[in-house]
């Protein structure tokens, strides 16, 4: 969780990034402005700070250890020396408590460690680090191959650029189970294809290419990041079972560029054709309606006692008969709450 931002130029971020990092991330904003080197704490909604020719180094959080609060907001001071400061984007489950975040017993740690050790230490963590030096102003990224660069700005993590326009049809619908795929993308809205292309439902609807023949397909829209995008290919089994297309999507009053997924099997051979897809499901067993669909390719994958978190949708650890546990979010949640949620029968 969480998200660190180093912009080193003095070209403002796109509102959206900032917007998005606050929204995502929304238990504490600490700043480290690089043109003084001083240190700022702020509530995550204080994003338009950032608004700014000042280059900064900012860290949003999401508390997954530790309470919520300014004494658990990055950076925190290594040990006792006050220059050298800690931001992470990463958990360690190891460290931490119900008061005090992971990050701040680590850096109570590397206080004792020697700083030429620092960089093997926090190798060791599949988490993004950033040092501050106040005293000799300076910076340094750690793993930084797990980081991204765009336009000049590192981001710890890629789900606050979402730049690309991705239409969805099926399950990754609204009320179905694999949109949690999209949850943390923002949704753009409805619309329907400018063409018009025949969708055929065998259990799950197909996106046949070949223009001309049924509807202008109803869609939704959303703008995604390059990791999301990954994980919708790789449901959908781009490009050897879908393949993924641009193509016109009016939404409103506009006509927008966005990727779509075909179906290469699939044929229409006399099949109706629909406009939109809706499950025609009993009341009774509205539960269905979002439950994820997991294509053939993917079934080996998935483990038949699978249960989701309901707030990180990850698979659940069953502790006993009356309860599960969520690693990530380390929640225990009790039967009886999944089943009122439709997570369990």
């Amino acid at each position: 969780m969480c998200i660190i931002i180093v912009k080193q130029h003095e070209q403002q971020l796109p509102t959206s990034n900032l917007k998005l990092s606050a929204q995502i991330n929304r238990h504490g904003l600490g700043i480290v402005w690089l043109d003084t080197f001083e240190v700022s704490y702020h509530k995550s909604k204080d994003w338009k700070l950032l608004k700014t020719n000042r280059p900064f180094i900012a860290h949003f959080r999401y508390a997954t250890i530790g309470k919520i609060g300014r004494e658990n907001t990055h950076p925190f001071v290594c040990g006792k020396n006050k220059d050298e400061l800690l931001m992470m984007n990463g958990t360690i489950h190891e460290l931490g408590n119900i008061l005090e975040c992971d990050t701040k017993i680590l850096a109570k740690q590397l206080g004792n460690v020697p700083r030429q050790d620092w960089k093997e230490r926090l190798s060791q963590y599949d988490c993004r680090f950033v040092s501050i030096n106040k005293r000799t102003r300076t910076f340094q990224m750690y793993n930084k191959d797990l980081w991204i660069k765009d336009r000049g700005t590192w981001y710890s993590k890629d789900n606050v650029l979402q730049d690309t326009l991705v239409a969805v049809y099926g399950t990754l619908k609204k009320g179905f189970g694999n949109n949690t795929l999209l949850r943390g993308s923002t949704y753009v809205g409805k619309g329907e294809t400018k063409n018009k292309y025949p969708m055929v439902a065998s259990g799950i609807p197909y996106l046949i290419e070949e223009e001309g023949k049924g509807f202008n397909v109803d869609v939704e829209l959303y703008a995604v990041s390059k990791s999301t995008l990954d994980s919708l290919d790789s449901l959908e089994g781009h490009p050897n079972w879908y393949r993924r297309k641009e193509i016109d999507i009016v939404i409103g009053k506009k006509t927008k560029r966005a990727w779509i997924y075909f179906n290469l099997v699939e044929k229409v051979n006399g099949r109706q054709l629909l406009k939109t897809y809706r499950r025609a499901v009993p009341q009774r067993f509205s539960f269905a309606d979002t439950e994820p669909y997991i294509p053939w390719y993917r079934q080996a994958e998935w483990d038949e006692g699978h249960v989701e978190c309901p707030d990180c949708h990850e698979p659940l650890k069953k502790r006993s008969a009356i309860d599960y546990e969520c690693e990530d979010c380390l929640i225990v949640w009790p039967v009886e709450q999944l089943r009122q949620k439709g997570i369990l029968i």
